[in-house]
């Protein structure tokens, strides 16, 4: 595996912060729209312990509508911008290829891409063509239709055998392994049943040799309300880390930070 991502060594966690300039997000539509408020939060993320910032403009939670491109860089480039200039590492969360080129031309050196750059076929090689790294997800379907393509023999054989062929893809069109983390979608188009197996397994997904990243946060728990979810969110994160996973994406740093990384280090 390599040793490190985006530049960042990955001797402990690495917390990613999540900074949604959206107004439907499933957590925190709204809440960050404006750009002044959204760079304002990067700021608090970044005092919080995050080691990356990961910036999107358009919601892919369940049933999502797809957002014009030029409204998404209309969105996001201010804060890339703004945010860049503090020396954390900065991911754009687009599966849009002229996003991710206004992104990376901001200062962004990471691609985080809900497709694995599927989404159009200049996805590949605007990444390749970068020097950037590159999150890799799997998802069935599209935000819109992915609830109804939850149907699997084996839901970690199948994830795994997406992302192997992606991986190959990226390979043969330049991008060095280095450059690459894989991440199995929680959510996206997976039963809670198959989320918990794929949290279960997760270790079966180290065969890639890439830094597994995981977004868990605020997805599952017994409250009806995303933001009241922290408790299962910490609990899901450590059972993702003692199986495996180096990265987590996340809106609550502070307090992941504080679960994961401080006892990581405490306990090496």
């Amino acid at each position: 595996m390599s040793r490190t991502f985006a530049g960042l060594p990955l001797t402990r966690p690495l917390i990613m912060g999540i900074i949604n300039v959206t107004p439907d997000s499933f957590t925190d539509g709204g809440d960050y729209l404006d750009s002044t408020k959204a760079i304002d939060h990067g700021y608090r993320l970044i005092e919080e312990g995050a080691d990356i910032l990961d910036i999107g403009g358009e919601s892919t939670r369940p049933g999502a509508a797809p957002v014009d491109p030029g409204e998404e860089i209309r969105r996001v480039i201010p804060v890339v911008k703004s945010l860049s200039d503090t020396g954390i590492p900065i991911s754009i969360d687009s599966r849009h290829w002229p996003v991710m080129t206004a992104a990376l031309e901001a200062g962004a050196v990471i691609i985080n891409d809900v497709s694995a750059l599927t989404g159009n076929p200049k996805s590949l090689s605007v990444a390749a063509a970068s020097q950037a790294s590159v999150v890799l997800m799997h998802m069935k379907g599209d935000p819109a239709s992915m609830a109804k393509h939850s149907i699997y023999d084996d839901v970690v054989a199948e994830v795994n055998a997406y992302l192997a062929a992606r991986i190959a893809t990226c390979l043969q069109a330049g991008i060095n392994k280095d450059r690459l983390a894989v991440d199995p979608g929680f959510g996206f188009g997976k039963t809670s049943g198959q989320n918990l197996t794929m949290i279960d397994r997760l270790n079966e997904f180290t065969v890639h040799e890439c830094p597994i990243l995981v977004g868990l946060s605020r997805k599952f728990g017994i409250s009806k309300q995303p933001k009241d979810r922290l408790s299962e969110s910490l609990a899901f994160a450590a059972k993702a880390l003692a199986h495996g996973a180096a990265i987590f994406r996340v809106h609550d740093v502070a307090d992941t930070r504080k679960a994961l990384v401080d006892s990581y280090i405490s306990a090496t």
